[in-house]
């Protein structure tokens, strides 16, 4: 069974890849050996994907994955953006980002809270090939937070195309509509055939 490194130790994605990658291995790079630390100096999704996946794919010689995507707020103009995951100053504290939005998003009114997650995923193989591919999923910003389920800003994000929050969702109802979703299906479409 052929073997892919995601370049992330977040729980939450390792979930999501396993299931739409279902006929690979899924590993975090943490499982896998890689406990380097990647500067995600990027401008776009698609530059931090492929910067971690180049990394991890190096370190271990091996075929690796990685994702980068966000939430872009039209009200916000187009943030948080690449800087989803640190939105607070900190990175990862999903409670202080989404606390955060919710205050800039305060007086925002009803019909300019539009959004949308966009997502890059790149995978790169030990032979130097390297594949990318982007999803987006279209929606608007509560005022408060629906569901325990998800993670990140899924609480805050009511999907268009689901008829509910991010949050509110099964994991099955988000990966059909998700940004990531979309993105992680066109690259295994990609992949369909080929030898990693």
């Amino acid at each position: 069974m052929n073997t892919i490194v995601v370049a992330s130790g977040n729980r939450g994605k390792l979930r999501e890849i396993a299931q739409i990658f279902r006929g690979y291995t899924i590993l975090s790079m943490q499982e896998a050996g890689f406990s380097g630390d990647i500067e995600e100096d990027g401008a776009t999704f698609a530059e931090n994907a492929l910067i971690k996946a180049r990394a991890v794919s190096r370190a271990l010689h091996c075929t690796a994955l990685a994702d980068d995507s966000g939430l872009c707020v039209e009200a916000l103009g187009g943030a948080p953006g690449v800087y989803s995951a640190r939105f607070c100053g900190r990175h990862g504290d999903d409670a202080a980002n989404n606390a955060l939005l919710l205050k800039k998003m305060e007086d925002v009114p009803d019909g300019r809270r539009a959004a949308y997650f966009a997502s890059c995923v790149a995978l790169c193989t030990a032979d130097g090939r390297e594949l990318t591919a982007d999803g987006r999923t279209y929606g608007r910003i509560l005022r408060a937070p629906e569901g325990e389920g998800g993670f990140g800003y899924d609480p805050l994000f009511y999907s268009d195309e689901l008829g509910k929050s991010f949050g509110a969702a099964t994991a099955e109802e988000k990966n059909a509509v998700s940004h990531r979703g979309k993105a992680l299906a066109a690259l295994a479409e990609k992949l369909a055939g080929v030898r990693l």
